[in-house]
């Protein structure tokens, strides 16, 4: 599939303005033959809302949400936003569109709360990890903290998904030299990720300032050798394209079957070993 990056700053707590942004790029997409648009984190709200969070939660049938999946009849899509639940419970999700349909939604399960982070406060934590169906192959999505742990995408994997699509709102933090600890960390977790679990890793970063945060972009594809095929610049507004194989996949997996070598029953049994014993405590 042709996808494209859309290393966009949106507008905080600004969501029509955003949703004009978005129409604009898929416009631009659109001339570059783009497949699958993936946005950033909270692509249409901003990251720091705070006690904005209800003013810009929407919900799947929102009017808002809805000229968005209507748009994915034409390219399929990948947005972020704030999703208000039946119980007035708010979530960071993001929603994959395909066909005029809302096909999956994801919502955030590690919620950043250390250092400068307070997302606790505001939103909920997500309860799950599943991949899902598309017309391309099998996806999961993950949201920046997500990726900092693991069990999120070993769990995507071994749900049977080829692309492992993150979004991000990560903040420039560390600079060395000419480069940016949190650039090279993230670059480090896909390569790792896509390796060991030979999928593709799809990383999708926004840019721009608010509060005095700098957001650093660096949007990437990793195929499922590990390598870097496509990076989008730092700090400031780009698409970047790509083309992703899922021959690639095949290719890794034959060479090295690792996914089919993983014993989950014996990763199940000393999880629930630990489980216990920490019960015990």
């Amino acid at each position: 599939m042709h996808i494209g990056l859309a290393q966009l700053n949106p507008v905080l707590g600004d969501v029509a303005a955003n949703l004009e942004k978005h129409r604009e790029w898929m416009k631009r997409a659109a001339a570059e033959n783009v497949e699958l648009l993936i946005f950033p984190e909270l692509s249409l709200a901003g990251y720091h809302l705070r006690d904005l969070v209800p003013d810009v939660a929407l919900t799947p049938d929102s009017d808002i949400l809805s000229q968005i999946v209507k748009a994915s009849k034409d390219m399929s899509l990948v947005v972020g936003f704030v999703e208000e639940t039946p119980q007035f419970r708010f979530h960071v999700g993001a929603g994959y569109m395909e066909g005029g349909r809302l096909l999956h939604v994801h919502r955030k399960v590690y919620l950043a709360t250390y250092g400068m982070f307070d997302e606790e406060r505001y939103l909920d934590a997500g309860a799950g990890v599943r991949a899902f169906d598309t017309k391309f192959g099998r996806c999961a999505m993950l949201i920046c903290e997500d990726l900092w742990h693991p069990s999120a995408p070993y769990l995507a994997c071994h749900d049977g998904a080829h692309y492992l699509l993150a979004v991000a709102n990560s903040p420039g933090r560390g600079v060395r030299g000419h480069t940016l600890h949190t650039a090279e960390t993230y670059e480090r977790i896909c390569r790792v990720y896509a390796q060991l679990l030979q999928v593709w890793v799809v990383l999708v970063n926004r840019v721009g300032f608010e509060d005095g945060v700098n957001f650093w972009g660096g949007s990437m594809v990793v195929s499922p050798m590990g390598e870097v095929t496509a990076r989008a610049p730092l700090m400031e507004e780009a698409l970047v394209t790509a083309d992703l194989d899922i021959d690639e996949v095949r290719r890794a997996r034959v060479f090295a079957p690792l996914l089919a070598e993983e014993e989950l029953e014996l990763t199940a049994r000393e999880l629930r070993r630990i489980i216990d014993d920490r019960s015990r405590e």
